[in-house]
């Protein structure tokens, strides 16, 4: 991890706040707000405080560091070449000659290097070794994120675990609430890898031994959040990358071993048989989770360098570091994807779609239902079947990326090439009227044109007039794309937290309105600025479940994404937003460590990413 500093500094990636920030909301709202700038870097705060407990931290923060496309480059690699080499494996047959012998050669002697090698001797993480009453989380500088969390929890730890017989080694990423000085809360999702091993302790009526490494080679944190088949240990991606050997060391206290160098360690047991409630936590949704029970690990050591870095990450509203993270994800995976869906071309999950809420997928459509057959592949297959919207585009469509991609879809979208399915789903996902399991929609845009008829485009307030007259809940309205063949309008209305607004939608208000629309997309008023499509996308693909809130009434397509309550037959309780504490913000503003911007870019910056509560106000 010194060593990435250096490598920071020397590429001007990295800025060096010594001024002493809090763990309790400071600093990581400080980052927060740095990965949204179009320049942002990595964050090094030398000076963590704890102001309720008058404490000064020793061992430095550091946040933001996977922040940009050009610091992912710098610490993992070429993805684009990464992934290239990935296919070639993938694609691999017999060579027919000595030339394509030597071609193949050094690409299979570089499998050499997949399996992680355990070193005898302690490891660097194990420089400092503290167990018994030694043990004390509340030492390290872990933050509390937002306002209303339960607690401070670790962000970037790898979590390493291993299968009952020690035949299958798992590395994955998790929430890790800090409960006292010596217990953690393990975030550990139902569908995770980690609960299949957790289930296979249990009916053993044995104790599970867990490690949580942090920092290290950056690579190795890349490495927990790959979405790699169960069985497949994820530091063999380490080794496929860097061309070398990850080495390990065994742990102090349990038989996991984890990285040789990483900065902090922490060991421990989890008795299967005691599950504690965990949360709430503001999430990578932008929401709060729920308060839920969860496995409890209980820290048996806590080991690491002599000076070493505490990496962290923040999660909210987007764009945060996960947008940068999940790309070289997205990059390498291209080619194991192809080989369940051999018809794709590329695919891109924009980060305001908090990515399983939406993708977008080109693929070269040869036959009738193509589209489909790839929706239903992609439902199928690993952590893709948590994708909620999906919406496919032939092969001669624009980049996936661009600005023209809209216009392309819009000019194809019909209701009659919409798909509607149920299954699984994100357990962060709070729209679904079930947790873990909900509506999907695929949307086949493969086409060509569609030939709709002309609509008859009305000025916003004469629209709205209209749609006042029969819908008496409506406040504002914006259209957008008119020039397609499917322009978007969206319509502000003032719900009551106690009504549902499916007795508006009648078959009178699309007789009226079937020449002047045909996609409507309905919002809370007081919640959304409707001149914001970045962030109305980000709140529509969050708060909708596609069997329960949309309608189709002949060609017209209604989208009911404001909040649900028990009206709606939605019976779980709908989440608070991630706002930042207005106090925090003024506080660091006066700190002098907001001076990139003058007073109205500040405030244009808060609206465009819903930093706090302002955004809403009229």
């Amino acid at each position: 991890m010194r060593q990435t500093l250096d490598l920071l500094k020397a590429h001007n990636e990295v800025r060096i706040i010594s001024e002493p920030l809090d763990i309790h909301l400071e600093i990581p709202h400080l980052a927060y707000l740095e990965v949204k700038k179009p320049n942002s870097k990595a964050l090094l705060f030398t000076n963590p405080i704890d102001k309720q407990r008058d404490i000064n931290f020793e061992i430095p923060v550091l946040m933001n560091l996977f922040g940009s496309f050009s610091r992912v480059e710098l610490l993992i690699g070429d993805t684009r070449q990464i992934a290239n080499d990935l296919a070639f494996l993938l694609k691999l047959k017999p060579p027919k000659n000595f030339k394509e012998i030597m071609q193949t050669l050094p690409k299979l002697l570089s499998l050499r290097y997949l399996s992680p090698k355990v070193v005898k001797n302690r490891g660097l993480c194990q420089e400092v070794i503290k167990t018994g009453s030694e043990v004390d989380l509340q030492s390290l500088p872990i933050l509390k994120t937002w306002s209303e969390d339960g607690g401070a929890f670790i962000t970037m730890g790898q979590c390493y675990t291993q299968s009952l017989d020690g035949s299958v080694r798992n590395l994955g990423m998790y929430r890790l609430q800090v409960y006292d000085k010596n217990h953690l809360g393990l975030h550990w999702q139902i569908h995770k890898d980690s609960v299949g091993i957790f289930e296979e302790y249990k009916k053993a009526n044995q104790k599970m031994p867990v490690s949580i490494a942090i920092g290290g080679n950056p690579l190795y944190t890349w490495c927990a959040t790959a979405p790699l088949p169960y069985g497949i240990f994820e530091l063999m991606l380490y080794g496929f990358i860097k061309k070398e050997k990850a080495r390990l060391v065994k742990c102090v206290s349990n038989e996991l071993c984890v990285p040789y160098d990483s900065d902090l360690v922490i060991e421990g047991f989890v008795d299967t048989n005691e599950l504690r409630d965990e949360g709430r936590f503001g999430d990578h949704t932008g929401f709060y989770t729920p308060i839920e029970p969860y496995p409890v690990l209980e820290v048996s050591a806590i080991t690491h360098k002599k000076n070493p870095i505490y990496l962290a990450s923040v999660v909210g509203k987007p764009p945060l570091e996960d947008k940068y993270l999940g790309y070289p994800t997205e990059r390498i995976f291209l080619p194991l994807l192809q080989t369940t869906t051999p018809s794709l071309i590329d695919y891109f999950m924009p980060e305001n779609g908090v990515f399983h809420n939406l993708i977008l997928a080109k693929i070269e459509a040869r036959f009738p239902s193509a589209a489909k057959q790839s929706m239903h592949s992609f439902w199928g297959v690993g952590q893709m079947s948590f994708v909620k919207h999906a919406i496919f585009v032939g092969e001669d469509a624009p980049s996936l990326e661009s600005k023209d991609i809209i216009p392309y879809i819009l000019n194809r979208f019909s209701v009659k090439n919409c798909l509607f399915s149920e299954g699984v789903c994100d357990a962060l996902d709070h729209a679904s009227p079930n947790f873990a399991e909900g509506g999907k929609l695929g949307v086949d845009c493969t086409g060509e044109e569609i030939e709709n008829p002309q609509l008859e485009i009305l000025e916003n307030e004469i629209l709205l007039k209209q749609m006042k007259d029969i819908f008496p809940k409506a406040e504002i309205l914006r259209q957008y794309f008119k020039e397609t063949k499917n322009p978007i309008t969206l319509l502000g209305v003032k719900k009551d937290s106690n009504e549902s607004l499916q007795k508006y939608l009648k078959e009178s208000l699309f007789q009226t309105l079937q020449k002047h629309i045909k996609i409507l997309v309905l919002l809370d008023w007081e919640k959304n600025d409707l001149e914001n499509l970045y962030m109305i996308l980000w709140r529509v693909v969050n708060n909708i479940d596609s069997k329960r809130d949309i309608r189709i009434f002949g060609d017209i397509i209604i989208i009911d994404a404001t909040d649900k309550n028990i009206a709606d037959g939605y019976k779980r309780e709908w989440p608070k937003e991630t706002d930042c504490d207005v106090k925090i913000l003024e506080s660091l503003k006066q700190k002098g460590l907001l001076e990139d911007f003058d007073e109205e870019e500040l405030k244009e910056f808060y609206r465009k990413f819903h930093i706090d509560k302002s955004y809403a106000t009229r």
